[in-house]
Order: structure tokens, then C-alpha cells, then sequence
């Protein structure tokens, strides 16, 4: 059988959102036991969103998608709070915590970019 791709999965930010997921996940394996059900869990929902709605909203209208950027937009901002916290919490070095910012910020800026490219096109059609 033939490898079945989706078009989202040629999206360069979507490709950067699941190694992001990667890392958290590998972070959070980490953490101790007391944050399995608290940090952890809302570290790895976050993290997971930016590519789940990346992913669900790139096969819709360009409104929706926008969106649906929007939410992964929030998500990466959700994941800087849990980053902070996990560096407050002396769960992650200060050269992790720089790192894992740093990756947010360009999947932050890849998802603003793409936001600005679908206005532009919703503006083209209006």
C-alpha cells in the first residue's frame, strides 16, 4: 500500500508543532509524580493543540483556518506559561527554558505569518 498523506502534513509549522509535542512530552516524562495529573498534563494538552488545530483547520474555508491558527496561536502562548513554570519550579534548567522559548517564539511567528497570508487572501476575495 501506497504512504497516504495529507496536504496539512506538508506544512512546515505543523512538522515544528509535532517535534515541539516531542520535546514536551520528553520534558514532562521528567517532571515528578505529584505533576503527572497537573503541569504535565496541561503542558501535554497544550502542546497537542498547536498541531491538532493546525492540522483541523487546514482542510477548511480560509475564515475557519484562520481560527483554527488562532487557537494554536493561544496554545503556544499556554505552553510559554507552562515552560515558566516548570522553570519556577526548577523542573527545567535556564538553558532548556531559552531553548523551548525560543522554538515557541518561531512557532509563534510561523503561525502569525501564515494568519497574515490567509487575510490577505480573504481581503483579495472580498
Amino acid at each position: 500500500m501506497d504512504n497516504v498523506k495529507f496536504s496539512f502534513e506538508d506544512l512546515i509549522v505543523y512538522q515544528k508543532s509535532l517535534d515541539f509535542v516531542d520535546i514536551v512530552y520528553d520534558i514532562c516524562e521528567k517532571f515528578p509524580k505529584r505533576e503527572q495529573y497537573v503541569l504535565s498534563s496541561q503542558y501535554i494538552r497544550a502542546a497537542n493543540s498547536i498541531a491538532l488545530n493546525i492540522a483541523e483547520g487546514a482542510g477548511a474555508s480560509d475564515a475557519q483556518f484562520n481560527r483554527y491558527l488562532q487557537i494554536a496561536l493561544n496554545s503556544s502562548r499556554e505552553c510559554v506559561v507552562c515552560t515558566t513554570i516548570a522553570h519556577r519550579r526548577n523542573y527545567i534548567s535556564e538553558e532548556k527554558n531559552k531553548k523551548i522559548r525560543i522554538q515557541l517564539a518561531e512557532l509563534s511567528k510561523m503561525i502569525t505569518s501564515l494568519q497574515k497570508r490567509i487575510k490577505n487572501r480573504l481581503k483579495l476575495k472580498t
